[in-house]
């Protein structure tokens, strides 16, 4: 089976930038994908706003600004309208408020403009208070909760859906879970800071760990990975880019070339991973669970033999 499949990279969002203004990039962006023949689209993560979690922000109404209570809402309802009239579905992140809790969210959207499934962050990164000496704050600890729905597969007509967001795609963890359920293909978005914390990394690197966590994922979990970056220079901070497709053989099928906003397609051969469900990664006939108990019943690392 084949599967047209496309990935929309997002230049930066400004602060000041409306809801508006977002969806109206996404809107166009589904309608490239579209006329390039793609059934499924990727948007980035926080695809709706810029990355407020380097700021700390105390005024709870500016906070709950860069939030979506329903979904869809007002100002969101076109892109799906879009959906439904094009004939795509896609992904989309955004930061979702759920009664009290707040989670960094993705949804899974039908051709139908339905949601049909919901994933929330798990892999949370950064800090929940600013640290001095730090050139970019990473506060996402403050703003979001641990995801509470694990990592679940959708079925979406033929092909079967995950996904995850960000910092989850850098834990194997992640995809192996999804490939445990027979997961075809699995969506992601990202906004990645190049210099953050006290790594000291050259600039190079975010890159290179990026496509290096999704191309050894997609191999050793037999699966395509659709990847959509929050790129460029957003409010004085630099994102990579980097957006990608990437196969079951762990090649980059194709990438965005730029920082900005860009639409990325491929028609993925579904059964390129049967040849390694069948053989390398068979799991019913290698895995050897008994011996991965560390994995689940330890979470930091000890000297200590298990």
């Amino acid at each position: 089976m084949k599967l047209h499949i496309a990935v929309a990279q997002m230049g930066p969002i400004a602060r000041s930038d409306t809801r508006r203004q977002a969806v109206a990039r996404l809107c166009d962006m589904l309608e490239d994908a579209a006329g390039r023949g793609a059934k499924w689209v990727t948007f980035p993560e926080l695809a709706l706003t810029t990355f407020f979690p380097r700021w700390t922000i105390d005024d709870t109404q500016e906070l709950e600004s860069f939030f979506e209570t329903e979904m869809p809402g007002k100002e969101t309802q076109p892109l799906f309208d879009r959906a439904r009239k094009l004939g795509v579905g896609f992904y989309l992140g955004y930061a979702e408020i759920a009664g009290d809790r707040r989670f960094n969210t993705s949804i899974l959207v039908d051709s139908t403009g339905n949601i049909i499934g919901k994933y929330r962050k798990i892999h949370i990164p950064g800090d929940a208070q600013s640290q001095d000496g730090y050139p970019i704050q990473h506060l996402e600890k403050r703003y979001f909760e641990v995801g509470d729905l694990g990592f679940p597969v959708f079925d979406a007509g033929d092909t079967r859906i995950g996904m995850c967001i960000c910092n989850d795609r850098r834990w194997p963890e992640t995809y192996r879970v999804m490939g445990l359920q027979a997961v075809d293909l699995i969506m992601l978005g990202y906004n990645t800071p190049t210099g953050y914390g006290r790594l000291g990394e050259p600039r190079h690197l975010p890159l290179h760990h990026n496509h290096l966590s999704l191309q050894a994922s997609a191999y050793q979990n037999t699966c395509w990975i659709a990847a959509a970056a929050k790129a460029g220079v957003e409010e004085g901070i630099h994102m990579i880019g980097g957006s990608c497709i990437v196969a079951p053989t762990g090649e980059i099928a194709v990438q965005a070339l730029s920082e900005d906003d860009e639409v990325i397609n491929y028609v993925c051969d579904m059964s390129l991973a049967d040849g390694y469900r069948g053989n390398i990664f068979h799991f019913e006939r290698h895995r050897r669970p008994e011996h991965y108990r560390a994995i689940v019943d330890r979470v930091g690392s000890s000297r200590s033999p298990f």
